[in-house]
């Protein structure tokens, strides 16, 4: 929330030089995003739903495909989490489907390649059965990610990690999220079943890795 133009210019600056998987913000930040990183491999990421996860399906939908026509190349996705605390899991499923689908089809479109879909299903605010369903609706829905938390009052567990990676299928990647600041807790996060973290400390991490060995 806190961000700047020029904070996002330098997190852009930093990926390029340690070649990060992807740089990921609010919509607004997109063009900044995709020009700074043009010609390099890390690639753009936008937000949507968040953090919260509540807005109407059309408004998630729109503004994913935006973020795609925009420059996107992943989408972080909030699950609507009160409709699966409410027990309304079909609206949860649908809806992802649809925005998956209306990511994929405007990609295309676009002449863009692939898009990646990553869904936030705040685990935190799960119980276990809950977790599962969740991971099952990821599945179902056609996304190539599940991703722990949000990181606003939210923080990845190493429980989490290995509960969704033993409960998603093979070709959906775990990406643990949220509190995770220090090479000991990151490489337990790899170690767990995550394939992507989500982190604002990358820098740091880095610097234990290099003293580490």
């Amino acid at each position: 929330m806190r961000a700047t133009q020029a904070d996002i210019e330098r997190v852009c600056d930093e990926a390029r030089e340690h070649h990060f998987a992807t740089v990921c913000s609010f919509p607004t930040f997109l063009p900044i995003m995709a020009e700074r990183l043009r010609g390099c491999d890390v690639k753009t990421c936008a937000v949507v739903g968040f953090p919260y996860g509540a807005d109407l399906p059309q408004s998630k939908i729109a503004a994913a495909e935006h973020a795609v026509t925009a420059g996107a190349e992943e989408i972080d996705v909030v699950m609507n989490i009160i409709a699966l605390r409410s027990g309304d899991f079909g609206f949860a499923r649908s809806e992802l489907a649809a925005l998956v689908r209306a990511v994929q089809s405007r990609a295309v479109n676009d002449a863009r390649g692939a898009v990646i879909v990553k869904v936030i299903i705040e685990a935190p605010y799960l119980d276990d059965k809950l977790k599962r369903l969740a991971c099952k609706i990821v599945a179902d829905a056609g996304a190539d990610f599940a991703k722990t938390a949000t990181g606003v009052g939210t923080a990845a567990t190493i429980e989490d990690v290995e509960l969704m990676r033993e409960a998603l299928p093979e070709g959906v990647g775990v990406k643990a999220s949220g509190g995770i600041r220090s090479y000991e807790t990151a490489e337990a996060m790899i170690n767990a079943g995550a394939s992507r973290l989500g982190t604002s400390s990358a820098l740091k991490i880095l610097k234990e890795i290099k003293s580490a060995g």
